[in-house]
């Protein structure tokens, strides 16, 4: 792996020295975007002057760098190019970078008039190393580094202003709005074009964009963040959780609803009101007391316990295996909500287990196998990491070790010794959990489904079976959820086909087109035999252009568009144009068309059959 020397060191890394440290290349990529975040500051307060500008801020991010200012004037696209050739012109001055430690009261006097510098000297301990970094000597801030040692070392540099926008100051709405410049920052040009061209290809991909173009979904602002599904959408969606039902029925799972409302004493009992209160959506009652308030659940496994409570239960009953897909509300901030990625109302695909110990390897690997089931149908790769007890983990340590080293073992054994990552520490209070990360067609990775061993909820809600020896013990739970949620699997499963869904999963999956009015009559006869076999079909009887109506069709991506006339009408058979094909297929009798459909809905098919025997 290639390896670079930066330098400089950061307060509380003693170990690096100012001669350098060698660095593998994502950590160089760090150290080099925050100090081309310096060059923009500095470029930004050489054009403005320095007694207009006020900087606050400017870190490195994912794919490059932000710095937030107080300017003179409102910044335009205009001004992008003015700012990117003084970038260039002061990394052409090969400046060196030097590193200085300062008292507080000298970084006081250094930063006077820049009142965001100024509150965050003040604000920290008085036992912190203040450091500050000059980039030549009439540029200096407040940094604990590390950055490169010259300037000429970002000759090679490629960057690009990406946008400006508003920030307050610390995020708080109540104090100084900011302008944030993004920069795009890569080590070289070459780099620089394919993160523009993936930038492209996901604009495109945008479930913002295809979703409202295709008629899946909506929103209104009336209820932020919170899908209307569309008849088409509504119809994709059920789709997925008929197949997401399928599988589960064939592993003894049972479907339960609850309610959507509950008193605060449910959720004071389980901890979310201690919690995740902030997080919740609160009804106050009659009362004024918490006692009397009622709360939308943001999440169902309260709902599974007291179902499992319903009665007695015995060992018999074990592995007790229950599936959810209520609606749920969970409360975000306005500026975190992002198009069905972040809602405040979505459906969760839960499912709650209650097992003895002695079960819980097993009941996870079959976990495990419907995963790679329903991954496996989109053809999407996934991996798998195990995050191990925290320092505040509740219940008996000989019980965690055990659950670990099974999740290890289930592991091991799915997919091979070392080929997962493990999170130590990085559990849920209330045990061990598996985390699997789903990758997409544009090699995107997304935190999806979870598996979380819990010692602590039936231990809260007193959960309690008859063991076989006459005893009576403890149940431990499993939350598992496969999708994640099924708003946000959709969003990615948009930008993943680009809105040209699998045959089964399309929300109409045949489009038919009668070339005149006077073909309508075998429409309606192609119509019925096809939607007799739950084939979802729509059909534009209406009197227009036959290339008219195929353009809708394609607009909505249906998988097969079926067009008839006098020929088709006199044999029974359909002319078809397959999506992403140039050639018809003619004549194709019309059994065998629904037969066709048959089998793809049938085999959850990836590809749609393009040919005919």
């Amino acid at each position: 792996m290639r390896l670079y020397v930066v330098q400089g060191f950061s307060s509380d890394s003693p170990e690096l020295t100012e001669k350098g440290v060698q660095m593998e290349r994502e950590e160089y990529l760090q150290v080099y975007r925050h100090s081309l975040a310096h060059i923009l500051a500095k470029a930004v307060i050489e054009i403005f002057g320095k007694d207009k500008v006020q900087y606050a801020i400017g870190p490195q991010i994912e794919n490059g760098l932000y710095y937030d200012f107080v300017l003179p004037r409102t910044l335009t696209t205009d001004d992008f190019k003015m700012i990117e050739d003084k970038m260039h012109e002061i990394i052409k001055r090969r400046e060196p970078w030097t590193r200085k430690e300062v008292s507080r009261q000298e970084a006081l006097e250094l930063f006077q008039g820049q009142k965001f510098k100024t509150e965050l000297i003040q604000d920290l301990p008085e036992d912190e190393t203040i450091t500050i970094y000059y980039t030549g000597d009439d540029y200096v801030d407040l940094c604990r580094g590390p950055h490169v040692d010259n300037s000429q070392e970002l000759m090679n540099a490629a960057f690009e202003i990406r946008s400006v926008s508003g920030a307050y100051w610390r995020g708080d709405e109540k104090r100084d709005q900011l302008q944030r410049i993004y920069v795009y920052a890569f080590p070289d040009k070459a780099q620089l074009k394919e993160f523009k061209k993936f930038l492209k290809e996901a604009a495109e991909r945008d479930h913002k964009k295809i979703g409202p173009q295709q008629e899946l979904f909506m929103f209104d602002e009336t209820a932020p963040g919170m899908p209307y599904w569309l008849p088409r959408g509504w119809k994709l969606f059920n789709a997925l959780l008929d197949f997401w039902r399928g599988i589960h029925e064939k592993h003894g799972y049972q479907e339960i609803s609850g309610p959507v409302l509950s008193n605060s004493r449910l959720w004071q009992t389980s901890g979310h009101w201690g919690h995740y209160k902030q997080n919740m959506f609160i009804i106050p009652g009659v009362k004024e007391d918490e006692s009397d308030y009622y709360a939308c659940k943001p999440m169902n496994c309260p709902n599974a316990i007291l179902v499992y409570q319903n009665r007695l239960r015995s060992y018999r009953d074990l592995p007790f295996r229950i599936n959810q897909v209520d609606v749920i509300h969970r409360k975000e901030k306005s500026g975190e909500l992002n198009g069905l990625f972040r809602v405040q109302m979505f459906r969760q695909d839960d499912a709650h287990i209650l097992v003895s110990e002695e079960q819980i390897a097993d009941e996870i690997k079959d976990i495990m196998e419907i995963a790679t089931e329903i991954y496996g149908t989109f053809g999407l790769t996934y991996r798998a990491e195990l995050s191990t007890r925290p320092d505040d983990y509740m219940g008996d340590i000989n019980v965690w070790n055990k659950a670990e080293a099974e999740l290890k073992d289930i592991l091991n054994d799915v997919y091979g010794e070392g080929n997962y990552e493990v999170n130590e520490g990085d559990g849920a209070f209330y045990g061990p959990k598996i985390d699997l990360k789903m990758k997409d067609a544009l090699g995107r990775e997304w935190q999806m489904g979870t598996i979380q061993l819990d010692f602590q909820l039936p231990l809260n809600f007193h959960m309690k079976y008859a063991a076989q020896d006459g005893s009576v013990k403890q149940p431990v739970m499993i939350h598992r959820a496969i999708f994640g949620s099924m708003e946000r699997f959709i969003g990615i499963l948009i930008e993943n086909y680009k809105g040209a869904f699998p045959f089964w999963l399309s929300p109409y999956q045949v489009g038919v087109v009668p070339i005149r009015t006077e073909h309508n009559e075998y429409a309606e006869k192609v119509v019925s035999a096809l939607r007799e076999a739950s084939v979802r079909t729509e059909v534009d009887y209406d009197d227009k252009n036959m290339n008219e109506k195929i353009k809708t069709f394609k607009t909505f991506r249906d998988p097969y568009i079926v067009v008839v006339g006098d020929k088709e009408a006199a044999e029974g058979t359909v002319s078809i144009t397959v999506r992403g094909q140039k050639q018809q297929l003619h004549g194709v009798p019309l059994e065998k068309l629904v037969e066709m459909c048959r089998t793809m809905n049938r085999e959850h098919s990836k590809e749609l059959i393009a040919s005919v025997e």
